[in-house]
């Protein structure tokens, strides 16, 4: 297929790369993928993705690599953010998902700032709160995703920005409607910075197209975006140097319950985690291009990483 000659030059089979930002994984090597992850009489696996490009391509991404091996899988579009995540974990309609291992920390202590810039302590305070409701976490992802900020070129050049510490207040803040909330977004420049955005700040969407459109239109100064968005490099955009260390370990992390953990066994869980360690940052980068800029389907693009990886046969 003709993306998997992309992959093999992003080094999808060779030995892992570590984000700067996120620490060092959990894991030291993949695990050799497994030919059955699921018992047959274990539930099916309901994976939960949120409205966001990412979100349903990490959903097939695992839900393509377990259903492979055997487990009957189901997706289930959420329509909304974190808080529906964990309603929907609450409510039994979903029993996996793919979360960000700072961000679900920071939501579920009410933004205590616990997370840090690393991930292992940042992954097992997850599972400190994880395991109060039911849920457990399985190793963290090599690949990590944050909140950036970003400029147009041409706004980083005339107000002279190339870090966090450049901004000044009166700018026009674009971002998600939680950014209010989320510590590594206004509480955060507050925090870190002393720089209050809430007067101009703009809620629209998480960094999704309505804000890509608004930062295109000059609608606003900086947005909230993922740092692994494929319209930033598309467009020339600038992120901002986060000079001052607000911004924590958001690596990948699944998310699942208990049960479905101890009903399907090790087989799942080394799958699972064999998934996790083979992606990277720059790996999810152009899976994020693909889905975003060339308009390939979330399932396809998933599927192609699948198979350049040496998880599922072509």
């Amino acid at each position: 297929m003709k993306n998997v000659s992309v992959f093999a030059a992003l080094g999808v089979s060779a030995a892992l790369i570590f984000s700067a930002c996120g620490g060092e994984d959990e894991s030291i090597a993949a695990p050799d993928p497994v030919t059955a992850a699921c018992s047959s009489e274990g539930p099916e696996v309901v994976i939960g993705a949120q409205a966001f490009g990412e979100s349903a391509i990490l959903a097939e991404v695992y839900g393509q690599a377990l259903a492979d091996a055997g487990c009957v899988v189901r997706q289930q579009s959420l329509g909304g953010y974190r808080d529906l995540v964990f309603t929907s974990f609450a409510s039994e309609e979903i029993n996996f998902t793919a979360e960000y291992a700072a961000s679900a920390l920071e939501f579920l202590n009410g933004f205590a700032g616990e997370a840090t810039g690393e991930i292992a302590p940042t992954a097992e305070a997850l599972r400190g709160y994880l395991n109060e409701i039911g849920l457990t976490a399985l190793n963290a992802s090599p690949a990590v995703d944050s909140n950036a900020f970003v400029v147009a070129a041409d706004t980083a050049e005339r107000l002279g920005l190339s870090k966090i510490s450049d901004l000044t207040e009166g700018l026009r803040l674009g971002g998600p409607p939680d950014c209010t909330d989320n510590a590594a977004c206004i509480p955060g420049l507050q925090k870190f910075y002393d720089l209050d955005l809430s007067g101009d700040f703009i809620p629209l969407d998480g960094a999704g197209p309505i804000t890509v459109a608004a930062l295109l239109g000059g609608e606003i100064d900086v947005a909230v975006l993922f740092s692994t968005a494929g319209v930033i490099a598309q467009e020339n955009w600038v992120v901002l140097e986060d000079d001052r260390n607000m911004i924590n370990a958001d690596n990948i992390i699944p998310v699942l319950t208990q049960t479905l953990a101890d009903a399907h066994g090790q087989g799942f869980t080394d799958l699972v985690n064999a998934v996790s360690a083979a992606l990277d940052t720059p790996q999810l980068t152009e899976l994020n291009r693909l889905y975003e800029i060339d308009k390939e389907d979330a399932s396809v693009v998933a599927r192609n990483w699948l198979i350049a990886s040496g998880l599922i046969a072509g």
